[in-house]
């Protein structure tokens, strides 16, 4: 039986052993190197001093998603502008939380502190009549989840601005669920953090104070205003050994929530729920 890698039809250049742009991610470190080199060739569109430039980029550490322009959260591929947060896999368990928490027809959801909208995107892809209402501090930000959400055809706005304070009065004690992966690391841990993270990222969608619930504080505090009886906040946070679960949960509670956590194991996935 002759060897595949004998076939003269073979083309050395497509074989992962010999190809140079998968070595030298490889030798940066990076686990899934086939897969990036694809994407990165794709985004170089066949220049190859774009594609020498972008894996310059990428073995020193720039974020793949950055250098690509695009990120897949939940089997969506959205824009990803540089300095936006990169949407984490885990978070796709606030998604279901959220999608759980909706009516199946109607419904109003909030994404506060959306970066790119992922959150708000791969919902309305569960609960398509949702309206969905998206803010963000960050103009970058706010830009990119625009782009995301204008490719809906669910009804959306996206508004610059502090937490819950650009919504529209009229949503005022009539939202459904308000969802929010607000930064939670705590101050002292962003030096623990993977490089392309602490470098790349904006500090503000990552640095959650002295014990990472500085903004799960000030949402929980403003959520209830806005929400419908019966209406959710969903927050990510830390894992429920690390004690911050907990705290967060006792800050719904204080906000005069009913609060419980729900932890996915399996994807290193918490989230805590708050009800009105």
């Amino acid at each position: 039986m002759t060897d595949p890698a004998d076939d003269p039809a073979d083309d050395p250049a497509d074989d992962p052993r010999t190809d140079a742009v998968v070595a030298a991610l490889r030798a940066a470190g990076c686990v899934f190197a086939e897969e990036e080199a694809a994407h990165l060739r794709e985004a170089a569109a066949g220049d190859p001093d774009r594609l020498a430039t972008l894996l310059a980029r990428r073995a020193a550490g720039e974020p793949l998603e950055h250098l690509v322009g695009w990120v897949d959260f939940d089997g969506h591929r959205l824009t990803l502008d540089p300095g936006v947060f990169i949407p984490r896999s885990r978070s796709v368990w606030l998604v279901e939380l959220a999608a759980a928490a909706l009516p199946s027809s109607g419904g109003t959801l909030v994404d506060v502190g959306c970066g790119s909208g992922a959150l708000a995107v791969a919902v309305a892809a569960r609960r398509p009549s949702t309206r969905l209402y998206a803010v963000d501090s960050d103009p970058i930000a706010v830009a990119c989840a625009r782009r995301n959400l204008s490719r809906l055809s669910t009804p959306s706005a996206v508004h610059l601005g502090d937490l819950l304070t650009p919504l529209p009065a009229t949503l005022r004690g009539a939202v459904d669920v308000v969802v929010a992966n607000m930064p939670y690391v705590p101050t002292t841990a962003r030096s623990l953090m993977p490089a392309e993270s602490r470098d790349h990222e904006p500090r503000g969608a990552t640095d959650g104070g002295a014990d990472g619930l500085d903004l799960i504080r000030r949402v929980a505090a403003a959520a209830p205003a806005w929400l419908r009886p019966g209406g959710a906040l969903l927050v990510e946070t830390g894992a429920p050994h690390t004690g911050q679960a907990g705290a967060a949960a006792a800050a719904l509670r204080d906000a005069g929530l009913t609060a419980t956590v729900h932890h996915q194991p399996d994807r290193g996935a918490t989230a805590v729920r708050g009800l009105r």
